[in-house]
């Protein structure tokens, strides 16, 4: 019997049903997937979506009049919609589509850098943020002049709100914060940091990649500035993401792309930006991702949040204490709010070795420095082996985990 089933309302093995991946053998074992940081799979009603998609409809949209274009440009906006209404936006020309978080988190850092950073300025981030979090800013700072500030990280994983206050100035514009970070788990006091920023005119960015499909969102209720997620981390598709921003600040940034779709009217002398949203979206999108990563949002909402966060309590306690009983394991990230991911080393072992012999065992985990290289530089470690999980997971899963962390340790040491 499943033993995180036997404590929800639901039943894990007929959600596992829908994700035609979990059924395949690796290396001559069951597949146990546990690299949901990375990517998550993809049940059946994401797949079908996009299968009926290219089968059914397949066309160019916004630009045509015949069947097939009204029904993918009906479809897409439908996404739109859903979307919207999955995160609470007010207004659904606030859902701009993009790649994934990292042209999201780059948008903004190229559109509202350039119409509101400037020479002197300042830019927050934190010390656990993903490269996609870090980088763009950066180069926002660069070509602005402006000053990166990063708020530290504390010993248990956490950041400190007095940290955050200490940093802010007159000149500061803009906070960009993760949600719940990729490596550590850590979920952000988010809430706190938009009322503090918004109570002194700053600007916020919430990167939700890793809260979107773990934690209810409501954007009008954090009221932040922008948030953005991928379709990929939430059982959807890659390349496809979500950017929400405030309607009256969309409208005062630049586009970041030009190109088809972002235009109401070209000429050689002067070119006439469209309306939101699609001033922000140049070119022929992933049509079916748009559509696909709306159907992930439905199969979320349809299995619910309080359920999800039931099943992440379980299952990453559950983990946590029989990962800490083997000697010589230490855990990066020791929040007491923290969404369901590990990330540990045992001892000298190295974790690219470590995740090599679990691979050998059927086990996906992620090794490495999981894109937060300075994350790794404060805590002074090469990476970690990360265990991150989802709601296809089980406590069975995590048992054959822990017996293959103790045979690789038993082999490395």
């Amino acid at each position: 019997m499943n033993k995180v089933a036997d404590k929800l309302p639901i039943d894990i093995t007929e959600i596992r049903k829908q994700f035609p991946i979990l059924s395949q053998k690796v290396n001559g074992n069951p597949l146990i997937y546990f690299d949901n940081g990375a990517t998550t799979q993809k049940p059946l009603s994401v797949i079908n979506a996009i299968d009926n998609y290219y089968k059914t409809y397949n066309s160019n949209i916004h630009r045509g009049v015949h069947h097939l274009s009204v029904k993918a440009t009906e479809a897409y906006e439908e996404a739109r919609r859903t979307i919207q209404q999955f995160i609470g936006a007010e207004h659904e020309e606030e859902i701009i589509f993009a790649k994934g978080t990292t042209d999201a988190i780059n948008l903004v850092a190229h559109s509202f850098s350039k119409a509101f950073i400037h020479e002197g300025d300042e830019i927050i981030i934190s010390g656990m943020e993903h490269h996609s979090n870090i980088v763009p800013w950066q180069m926002a700072c660069e070509e602005r002049k402006a000053v990166l500030k990063v708020i530290p990280v504390l010993d248990n994983g956490e950041i400190s709100i007095d940290d955050v206050q200490k940093l802010i100035s007159d000149k500061t514009k803009i906070i960009a914060i993760t949600h719940s970070s990729n490596t550590l788990g850590t979920n952000n006091p988010i809430e706190e940091i938009i009322s503090i920023a918004k109570s002194k005119g700053i600007k916020t960015l919430i990167d939700g990649a890793q809260a979107i499909h773990h934690q209810p969102v409501n954007v009008k209720e954090l009221d932040c500035d922008f948030y953005a997620f991928s379709g990929h981390k939430m059982y959807g598709p890659t390349g496809v993401g979500i950017l929400y921003g405030k309607q009256e600040l969309f409208k005062k940034m630049p586009p970041y792309q030009g190109g088809g779709d972002m235009i109401k009217t070209v000429t050689f002398e002067k070119t006439i930006y469209n309306d939101l949203p699609h001033k922000f979206e140049a070119g022929t999108p992933n049509i079916v991702g748009g559509i696909a990563v709306a159907e992930a949002a439905k199969w979320i909402s349809s299995i619910g949040f309080d359920t999800i966060q039931q099943h992440d309590n379980e299952i990453l306690n559950y983990a946590t204490e029989k990962l800490s009983a083997i000697e010589g394991v230490k855990i990066y990230g020791t929040s007491k709010k923290k969404g369901p991911v590990i990330s540990f080393l045992i001892d000298n072992i190295h974790p690219f070795d470590l995740g090599t012999i679990l691979d050998q065992l059927g086990i996906a985990v992620r090794t490495g420095h999981h894109c937060t290289e300075p994350l790794m530089d404060r805590f002074k470690i090469p990476g970690t082996v990360r265990a991150s999980f989802a709601i296809y997971n089980t406590l069975e899963e995590v048992d054959v985990f822990i017996d293959g962390v103790k045979k690789a340790k038993k082999m490395l040491s």
